[in-house]
């Protein structure tokens, strides 16, 4: 049976498994085929090896949803930060270059813009190809794919000799102009097999087929460097799932929102490295879009940091390029801008005596101070804990115990230091991290001519319910919607992933009638590629789908724009299509037109999805009384300066059509959700709760 084929839901005993292993928690979702029904786990990270944490949190998660019975897992999906921690940490293996005469140094050149272009102490980041193991070799290719100089075989064994003295276990090769025609670098990739069949090889023509060379080169460069860490992590993985009895084909979530094999996932590693914040955002698209809700911004704060991405109108946007901690990256990816923001973000004092919070986080290991695993300094779960706005005695529905002792003396000490009060400083932390967050969403909002008061916000990971209330009315937002599983909507964003992979093709062309028949020939092209890998996927024709994109610009400039291209738009009304679209997007983003100015088509791209089987979300038992509190605490609010009697309730017993007024707290196993004086709740049909505030 083809993918796409299966129809309605599966048997009795079907599970489908959703796992996000992330930087302090591994969070799981299971779903049951047969009934819809929905369970949530949280397990601790083990950053040392992650695939304990993996497996042991899927075996328990769907033990006690089905109560230790036998049960047969049909989907397993797994977002991962194995490549974006080795990124981060240097921890990726030593690596070789392989590539045209005299273009060595590019990848230290770089580029001559600066993210922060007055910082005179700015560090570009560590070079992960030393000059020693950076080879160059004769060829070259024209602009147009004409053979200029024919590849230097001998030249090429010699190179991978060097290098394989020199230690690398994973070669790049990055030729000019390979995207227009890959025979060389095709060529080379043999040689390296023939030569070293132990290393690891990645050509960019495979993982970046498309103009601007140094960022080509540092993606393949990303990609090689990475290679044998996710492989070995594959590798453990693997056994243990198997032994957990989890049989069937796993999957990981790539940058783009959609899954992969695990053999795709050890080819190119480098499409991973936004694993888990893209199926957050496909989770908080299916939530709101369920709502009822088109235009929205999803906002993921976990333990290490916070990741927004902006929707409009059920539309995720995709990243031009891709920087993951300097690196810049041609592969494609949701627009997600993550900042050093998390629970377990640490609060200090800076070189200027001022209150700073993040990016250094505590983590899992040791985590906050009020964890009692060995950290000293305060962070914000231990400000929240202090203020009260979380449980003072516990967390994960009692599961974890809280030292909140341990949380007043270490936000003390650092009190002392700021000659402030307790709850000041505490308020500080908070204040700090919100105004973070703040700057995060303008980036993907107003900076890019989209006003955040037309849209919802989408509140999820462990603490970012608990911060939302306050965010929106910073920015003005007018609406928070909280899912009913916050602090697992990435593990339920794989439960609603669909098979992806994505092609594209440079070709720079003024924009004219004669170019359309070009244009139709490049689609074409990518889309004899695409439907080569549906089938090798087993993708059904009734669940494929394309989608087509033409990067943009007015000659002369030097970036393009992205413009949609309905599928089937017929030759005629082509070149009308682009143009109106590539307008309306270069009006909406720098507010002027030059329409005197030629326009070019720089990248052709198409995005192919395998449509699979998504958890369904259903409507809840709709309440049948007011919703009562089971406690209720005193909590510090900066808005009124003082300790305010809250009512706290369980989210377990709020059903739709229960409202709430603030201030309130709201406690669930995954997250707790603060209502603010002034917000008005209520639990909407599927057991969101939808936040609202006079304004």
């Amino acid at each position: 049976m083809k993918r796409g084929d299966e129809g309605g839901r599966g048997p009795h005993g079907m599970w489908r498994i959703g796992v996000d292993s992330g930087g302090t928690f591994t969070d799981i979702c299971v779903a049951d085929e047969a009934t819809g029904d929905l369970r949530v786990w949280k397990v601790p990270s083990t950053p040392d090896d992650p695939s304990h944490a993996i497996a042991r949190g899927a075996v328990e998660a769907l033990s006690t949803a089905t109560n230790g019975a036998a049960a047969v897992v049909s989907y397993f999906g797994h977002g991962t930060t194995i490549a974006t921690n080795a990124l981060i940490q240097q921890r990726g293996a030593p690596t070789g270059l392989i590539t045209t005469e005299g273009f060595r140094d590019l990848l230290e050149i770089g580029r001559q813009r600066r993210p922060h272009l007055y910082d005179l102490q700015a560090d570009k980041p560590p070079l992960l190809v030393p000059r020693d193991r950076r080879i160059e070799v004769g060829e070259r290719l024209r602009h147009d794919g004409r053979v200029d100089k024919p590849l230097d075989e001998p030249a090429v064994r010699a190179a991978i000799r060097q290098l394989e003295r020199a230690g690398a276990r994973a070669i790049a090769v990055c030729f000019l102009y390979s995207y227009v025609d890959p025979r060389h670098e095709q060529r080379a990739r043999r040689l390296v097999e023939e030569e070293l069949p132990q290393a690891f090889v990645s050509c960019s023509h495979e993982v970046a087929p498309e103009f601007r060379e140094y960022e080509r080169l540092s993606t393949v460069v990303v990609n090689a460097y990475l290679g044998p860490s996710m492989a070995g992590y594959i590798e453990r993985l693997g056994p243990r799932l198997a032994e957990a009895g989890i049989g069937v084909p796993p999957h990981i979530t790539q940058s783009n929102g959609g899954v992969m094999s695990f053999a795709t996932a050890c080819r190119q590693p480098v499409r991973t490295l936004l694993s888990g914040p893209a199926s957050g955002v496909v989770g908080g698209l299916e939530v709101g879009l369920a709502a009822g809700y088109r235009h929205l911004i999803t906002f993921d704060m976990g333990g290490t940091s916070t990741d927004v991405s902006l929707i409009e109108d059920a539309q995720p946007k995709l990243a031009g390029e891709l920087d993951v901690h300097g690196y810049p990256l041609k592969t494609a990816a949701l627009d997600i801008h993550t900042v050093g923001a998390g629970g377990g973000s640490i609060a200090a004092i800076d070189r200027g005596g001022l209150l700073k919070v993040g990016p250094r986080s505590a983590g899992a290991v040791p985590g906050p101070v009020c964890y009692k695993l060995g950290n000293e300094e305060p962070t914000v779960t231990d400000a929240n804990v202090v203020l009260q706005t979380l449980n003072p005695a516990h967390l994960l529905g009692g599961r974890m115990a809280i030292d909140r002792a341990g949380a007043e003396a270490a936000i003390g000490r650092l009190a002392a230091r700021l000659g402030l009060s307790l709850m000041a400083t505490a308020q500080g932390i908070i204040s700090v991290v919100t105004a973070t967050m703040a700057k995060a969403i303008r980036v993907i909002s107003v900076q890019r001519g989209h006003d955040p008061r037309e849209y919802t916000l989408v509140a999820f990971g462990g603490a970012g319910p608990l911060h939302a209330a306050r965010l929106a009315r910073e920015l003005e937002i007018p609406r928070v919607l909280v899912p009913r599983h916050p602090g697992i909507l990435c593990a339920l964003g794989l439960l609603q992933s669909d098979l992806k992979t994505n092609y594209a093709q440079t070709r720079v062309m003024l924009l004219t009638s004669e170019s359309v028949p070009r244009i139709l020939e490049t689609f074409g092209e990518l889309e004899r590629r695409a439907a080569s890998w549906f089938d090798d996927e087993g993708i059904a024709p009734s669940a494929r789908r394309l989608r087509r994109t033409v990067d943009m610009r007015y000659a002369g400039q030097n970036y393009e724009l992205p413009v949609m291209l309905p599928r089937d738009s017929p030759a005629s009304v082509l070149l009308k299509q682009l143009t109106a679209g590539f307008e309306r997007a270069h009006e909406q983003l720098y507010g002027y037109l030059a329409a005197e100015e030629p326009i070019q088509t720089v990248t052709f791209r198409l995005e192919a999805v395998g449509l699979v089987p998504h958890a369904e979300l259903r409507p809840c038992p709709v309440a049948r009384d007011v919703a009562a509190a089971v406690e209720r605490r005193d909590v510090w609010l900066p808005e009124t300066g003082r300790f305010v009697t809250c009512p706290v309730y369980d989210r377990e017993r709020l059903a739709p059509g229960h409202r709430l007024a603030g201030p309130a707290i709201v406690e669930q196993m995954d997250a707790t959700t603060l209502l603010l004086p002034g917000d008005v709740a209520r639990v909407d049909p599927l057991g969101n709760l939808v936040i609202e505030y006079e304004r």
